[in-house]
């Protein structure tokens, strides 16, 4: 799909300000996000753009480079408001986006004119959406409490699994994924035994090798993990060369080179769960993916999230609701989005402000097997769909009071 051109609209562009990761350890996953805003964008624009009283805008996508920092990113947003942006986007980092929510509360009470709208893709500590919520602030990933209860819908099943090695990043998220863990296994599987559970320096572990020897002499069947990026990579392709033949539950790892990494020990073994997968069974599924495809084809670049292009098009619907680039209006109508795209239907909940979506959990296997068209990034091998969760199943309760302005 071409991008819009700005030179055929005489109204200025709507410019959302992308707070990302762009350079340093995990560059390679702020650049997927930008495709798929990228992406998003020239859809919206392709249609004619953001329909608002004094004509038709088009959105267009700044970069504010947070070199994977919680420091830059809010010298990031500072830039962004000092340049009349009104709504930032962020998720590569929980500990970044909790920083962005508190200093977007402390500008839109000192300077309600530059007031602020944050969407947020991938931060999934659900304390963003509990005891942190806030009115500015709206989650489009499923947090992680909500995704370990789709991974524990599958290892509840497993009848075999009996020793599971936990390990993640230390920080917000990586911690609240495995404090999770342990809780949810204490419920569903209180016969499997945790036979490891550490945390590692986020981003500063450049040799896996010491974690995949501990993991081998455990004895571990399984590992669980919520590492993302390079540290993803890094710690399945040293489990891989130390000789582990388990299972990996894990957040991500269907994309950004671990399938590559993984190679055909993975086969059946890599289980992810996501808001929505390649070879999700439908026609629009497919046609949506091979959109995506045809519009970045090299290898590399495949990594789409439905979830980015269903932020985006709630945004486009609030601030036409809206009938202003108001942060305040635009807030109270996202509030109220639900919004449709290739079969996948989500809505946001007001109390909390957590989008509420389908989750499937699926299986690494060979490119062509039986429910794997696609693979991921060239490698060869795909994610077949096992199991799949209704927006209803998905919800979980919330802590949140909304103080809205």
């Amino acid at each position: 799909m071409p991008a819009f051109a700005q030179s055929e609209s005489k109204s200025e562009p709507i410019r959302i300000g992308m707070i990302e990761g762009l350079s340093g350890p995990f560059a390679n996953t702020g650049e997927a996000v930008y495709r798929n805003l990228v992406w998003a964008t020239e859809r919206v624009n392709a249609r004619g753009g953001v329909k608002l009283p004094g004509g038709n805008r088009p959105l267009q996508i700044e970069r504010f480079d947070s070199k994977g920092q919680t420091e830059e990113a809010l010298s990031g947003l500072r830039s962004a408001v000092d340049q009349g942006i009104r709504v930032v986007v962020q998720g590569n980092s929980s500990s970044a986006a909790e920083g962005l929510v508190d200093a977007i509360e402390k500008n839109n009470q000192r300077d309600p004119a530059r007031s602020v709208v944050f969407l947020n893709y991938s931060a999934v500590d659900p304390a963003l959406t509990n005891e942190k919520c806030s009115f500015w602030h709206f989650r489009f990933d499923a947090h992680a409490d909500m995704r370990m209860t789709a991974l524990m819908s599958v290892v509840k099943e497993d009848a075999a699994l009996k020793r599971i090695y936990l390990i993640g990043q230390d920080y917000s998220f990586g911690q609240g994924v495995l404090r999770e863990a342990r809780r949810q296994l204490a419920v569903v599987r209180p016969d499997v035994n945790i036979v490891g559970d550490e945390l590692h320096p986020m981003a500063r572990v450049k040799d896996f090798a010491p974690y995949a020897a501990k993991i081998l002499a455990s004895g571990a069947q399984a590992v669980l993990t919520g590492n993302w990026g390079n540290d993803l990579t890094l710690l399945v392709k040293a489990a891989r060369e130390a000789g582990f033949e388990g299972s990996f539950y894990t957040f991500y790892g269907n994309a950004l080179g671990a399938p590559a990494a993984i190679g055909e020990a993975g086969i059946g073994k890599v289980i992810a769960v996501a808001d929505w997968f390649p070879n999700t069974p439908t026609a629009a599924s497919e046609a949506f993916y091979q959109s995506f495809r045809q519009r970045f084809p090299k290898p590399e670049d495949d990594y789409v999230h439905m979830r980015m292009q269903l932020m985006i098009e709630a945004l486009a619907q609030a601030i036409e609701r809206a009938g202003a680039l108001d942060a305040a209006r635009i807030a109270a109508e996202l509030e109220k989005a639900k919004v449709t795209l290739a079969g996948q239907t989500a809505h946001m909940r007001a109390g909390d402000h957590q989008f509420q979506q389908p989750l499937a959990v699926a299986v690494m296997d060979r490119q062509g097997a039986p429910g794997t068209k696609f693979d991921v990034e060239g490698s060869g091998y795909g994610f077949r769909v096992v199991h799949q969760l209704s927006a209803r199943q998905a919800e979980l309760p919330h802590r949140c009071n909304m103080q809205r302005p």
